[in-house]
């Protein structure tokens, strides 16, 4: 996947500019009271999602943006009950419940990093998925970054210095939008001078809002029913893999710095919880290989994990689950450099080796799942689709979006004359109602419909994916292309009828956005507007 100029600066040097601001030290404590009254007369609840909403906007246009639907599941899976169990606790009141968007993003980046964004946005590398050997360690990650949100630390670092946070901020966002425009000078000076800022502030980076962030993150952790053990193996983890390989591929300890307090501290409260026993490890060993083939889209990267299971522990020194993982990287890794007599081999070899490790019947079911969607994307691939829609049929009664999408891919793969196709349209055509801001479903109905010959609901697709990513210049342009065509003689006028319909709803969202950017809000310099 060829990525933007700018993808890499603005996901990770974004969150460092956010994240990396300064603030006044934190007293210790989980429950912070009144904890609005300071901070909301600066960067109150309301501003602050606009201002993520603004980041946003920009990011879900880039293509380092992660789309895939299993793994998108997986970490709602995770993300989801940390969310929930910091309401339970009561870290999560009324008006951020509300007014946030607790939504999750991935980043295909091979770098170790995570970070929130204002307004309750989070993403993850794939980088620190894949080095990561259970659902507990990457809960971890996401329990503490939800915490700095719940605690309102990105406001709070604000607030402390708005004047130079949104200059560093400013400066990235004009050297993406630069980038966009094809100005690469204006770009590179924007996106330096945003570095540099950033790295300026990550050098006052307050320790007590990472012991703050530590210590609720570690409450919620327990609360969502994940091991506590997990935060300190990912602690241990990463502090040991960034002194032996400090070449720039931990990005999350440059702005998360780990010292030995931090260690003894979760340590410490672990040593305070019932031992729970880390679970799942058979479907994240599945999930962690596919972040780490997904993560490098290279093909000299690909060649590497072809052979991955050579150089894998065996079941008896590794308990089977590094076997596992490398052997679905391996047979995902043949599928993407199209060797199928080998990936189908290797895939073999990962449902044996499940079999050998014979976890419980619940994990067995959850990894099995994922080798039969692997099984499917083979097929797929291979240009078998009917083997891969027989593969599928042992997942009956799943209603999932993962077996939506692969049921799509499969049926446009068989063509315009199989049944499935229509089938995959009704489908899709149900899903976007309920789920309108899907923008890899909208895409896929696009396709959809192009096939089934019907131009005038493609074009109505294609501009919603643009709406779906918060790209209303994308959108208005291709409602505005549909109207055009369905001037014609045979175009379906009720589709015609929807699509001026929604042309003028999207015209409204983007000038209440205008509205909002002119009513006393920060503009960065030079930046374009839409129009």
């Amino acid at each position: 996947m060829k990525k933007s100029f700018a993808t890499r600066p603005l996901l990770s040097l974004l969150a460092a500019a956010t994240l990396a601001l300064p603030g006044a030290p934190l007293s210790a404590q989980v429950n912070l009271p009144a904890l609005g009254d300071s901070v909301s007369q600066d960067l109150d609840v309301g501003t602050e999602r606009q201002l993520g909403d603004r980041y946003m906007r920009q990011i879900r246009i880039d293509p380092a943006v992660v789309q895939d639907p299993l793994l998108t599941e997986y970490m709602a899976t995770i993300f989801e009950p940390l969310v929930a169990a910091s309401r339970k606790l009561g870290h999560i009141g009324d008006d951020i419940q509300t007014r946030f968007a607790w939504e999750h993003f991935l980043v295909e980046d091979k770098s170790v990093n995570a970070f929130a964004l204002p307004g309750g946005f989070l993403g993850t590398h794939l980088g620190l998925i894949a080095m990561t050997v259970s659902r507990d360690e990457l809960a971890s990650v996401l329990a503490h970054e939800i915490s700095h949100v719940t605690q309102r630390h990105i406001a709070r670092r604000i607030a402390g210095d708005s004047k130079n946070s949104m200059i560093a901020i400013a400066g990235l966002l004009l050297g993406v939008l630069a980038a966009s425009r094809g100005n690469i000078d204006m770009a590179n000076a924007g996106i330096v001078g945003g570095q540099a800022a950033a790295q300026q502030m990550s050098l006052n980076f307050s320790r007590d809002m990472e012991r703050e962030a530590d210590r609720v993150g570690f409450n919620v952790l327990v609360e969502a029913g994940f091991a506590g053990s997990g935060m300190v193996s990912m602690f241990e983890r990463m502090e040991q893999a960034y002194h032996l390989m400090d070449n720039g591929a931990y990005p999350y300890l440059r702005s998360h710095p780990l010292t030995s307090e931090r260690i003894g501290d979760a340590r410490t409260r672990l040593a305070l919880e019932p031992f729970a026993r880390p679970r799942g490890l058979a479907e994240h060993a599945l999930m962690a290989a596919r972040a780490r083939v997904l993560m490098d889209p290279r093909v000299d990267a690909w060649k590497v994990l072809e052979n991955y299971d050579a150089g894998a522990r065996n079941i008896r020194d590794s308990g089977g689950y590094e076997q596992l993982g490398a052997r679905y990287a391996a047979t995902l890794a043949s599928l993407k450099l199209r060797n199928f007599d080998r990936a189908e081999a290797t895939l073999r070899s990962a449902e044996v080796t499940l079999q050998l490790i014979n976890p419980s019947p619940a994990e067995t079911a959850a990894a099995t799942r994922q080798l039969t969607y692997l099984r499917a994307e083979l097929a797929q691939a291979r240009g078998r689709p009917m083997e891969g829609i027989a593969a599928l049929d042992s997942l009956k009664g799943e209603k999932s979006r993962p077996l939506l999408m692969q049921r799509v891919g499969l049926a446009l793969a068989a063509g315009p004359a199989s049944p499935a196709l229509r089938e995959a349209a009704d489908a899709l055509q149900t899903h976007v109602s309920l789920e309108p801001r899907d923008s890899l479903a909208w895409a896929q109905l696009a396709l959809v419909w192009q096939k089934l010959g019907q131009p005038l609901r493609a074009v109505r697709a294609q501009a919603e994916v643009h709406a779906a990513a918060g790209d209303l210049n994308g959108a208005i342009d291709r409602m505005r292309s549909g109207l055009r065509q369905s001037r014609g003689p045979d175009a379906d006028q009720v589709e015609a009828a929807v699509i001026d319909a929604r042309l003028r709803a999207l015209v409204y969202e983007r000038q209440s956005i205008l509205g909002e950017m002119y009513r006393g809000r920060y503009i960065p310099p030079d930046v374009e507007l839409p129009n």
